[in-house]
């Protein structure tokens, strides 16, 4: 992502994505692979950042059904979209915000948020001018960026396409003809009005959680809140890996016990690592004397499960989804306040992915030629959180002994 200076002058107007939140999205990033400012040749990543996407994104679209309804063919665009729902939505909750856009009438894409610079927002939150950044390297130090602009004019969608050439990929270079790269070649610069297009041409999908970074309408990650528990866990890992290297066992050994072999002394049929060579003068009474240091490991591990328990807390999972369940002693009314705290979490996600999903559905009807005609979509969204499936269908069993339940429901269930 560039500083907001450059992006500034590439759109020739204020953006909505301040500095602090280009280094946020920065640093979310950062943390999602593991390279945290704080991690380094001592402290490294327990990736903790990737599971609380992963089980958020598990959770909101187990048994997810979408689908439109009156054409065959949009549908099959929507459906091979959805098969990377899953991985694309994690980087989008990482990343506090994503867009699903259609590349023509059969083909679609998925755009994070360090790949497209928000320049104003409605009312609702959703960009109403937006540019996306498409970045190619030509052999080894030739960097072109496409920038393609999404806004309005009149109330008309308008697109307008231009196309910048550097040497170094932190820098956006100088204006050049998109014919420079053969694939764009055929791309009209613009600006291109589409009358009748009142709405923008995607999906957008943005976290629902308060903007605390800089207050604007821009997403904010998933884990924000929590980064500084995840800080304390990663280095309460280092800890608990340095307390298990430390206490390796080892037998410290008198020099008069270690055979000289060439210039070096040696123990024969013995591991090197389980001895070191000192000179133990006790009235020339002991040569060997072990190291084996009491293990304070559980103590450590128990601080690292109460971090993650904090983390579960902070980011709106249950108890168990992080930490050790064997380990979470709670009560049969903090489990269920747990589970309703993720379960209003992930449904507030889901609402957000709807809307996103309905934007793009409607942006392809649009490359379709039936946006006028308007389309069927459907998107209905399973809610497992709260009870399990076992329990569920206990419950059930109960309905029809008490006759509120034919059996012929409970079958097709």
């Amino acid at each position: 992502m560039f500083n907001y200076t450059t992006l500034k002058n590439i759109i020739g107007k204020d953006v909505a994505l301040s500095q602090p939140m280009i280094d946020a999205i920065n640093k979310w990033k950062k943390m999602l692979v593991g390279n945290a400012d704080w991690c380094g040749d001592i402290i490294e990543s327990l990736k903790l950042e990737e599971g609380i996407c992963r089980e958020f994104v598990d959770s909101v679209l187990v048994e997810m059904e979408a689908k439109i309804l009156n054409n065959d063919n949009m549908d099959a665009v929507l459906q091979k979209s959805l098969s990377d729902m899953n991985k694309k939505l994690q980087t989008g909750l990482a990343l506090g915000a994503m867009v699903l856009r259609p590349l023509g009438p059969n083909k679609a894409e998925y755009v994070a948020a360090d790949k497209f610079i928000p320049i104003s927002f409605d009312d609702s939150g959703t960009p109403n001018d937006i540019a996306f950044l498409v970045v190619k390297c030509v052999g080894e130090n030739d960097y072109y960026t496409r920038v393609e602009r999404h806004y309005f004019t009149n109330g008309n969608l308008t697109i307008e396409n231009k196309c910048y050439h550097s040497q170094s990929q932190s820098d956006i270079g100088q204006n050049c003809s998109l014919e420079e790269i053969a694939e764009w070649a055929n791309i009209l610069p613009g600006p291109i009005i589409y009358p009748g297009m009142i709405e923008m041409d995607f999906g957008y999908y943005q976290n629902p959680i308060e903007n605390k970074v800089d207050g604007s309408s821009c997403g904010v990650s998933v884990y924000e809140s929590a980064e500084n528990l995840i800080r304390k866990a990663d280095v309460q890992g280092a800890r608990l890996d340095w307390e298990y290297d430390s206490g390796e066992r080892a037998i410290h050994v008198d020099e008069r016990a270690l055979k000289k072999r060439g210039g070096k002394t040696y123990l024969p049929r013995l591991k090197k690592r389980l001895y070191r060579g000192l000179n133990l003068d006790d009235n020339n009474k002991d040569l060997y004397k072990e190291y084996s240091p009491e293990m304070r490991d559980e103590a450590f591990r128990r601080g690292l499960e109460e971090y993650k328990r904090e983390i579960e807390f902070n980011v709106g999972l249950a108890y168990g989804d992080l930490s050790d369940a064997q380990e979470v002693d709670k009560t049969a009314t903090e489990v269920l306040v747990s589970k309703t705290r993720k379960y209003n979490r992930v449904t507030a996600i889901q609402g957000k992915l709807e809307e996103c999903l309905n934007g793009f559905v409607n942006a392809l009807a649009f490359y379709n030629g039936s946006y006028m005609s308007g389309v069927e979509f459907t998107c209905e969204f399973n809610d497992s959180i709260l009870a399990d499936e076992e329990s569920e269908r206990q419950q059930d069993r109960q309905d029809v002994s008490m006759g509120v339940m034919s059996l012929l429901e409970y079958r097709m269930k």
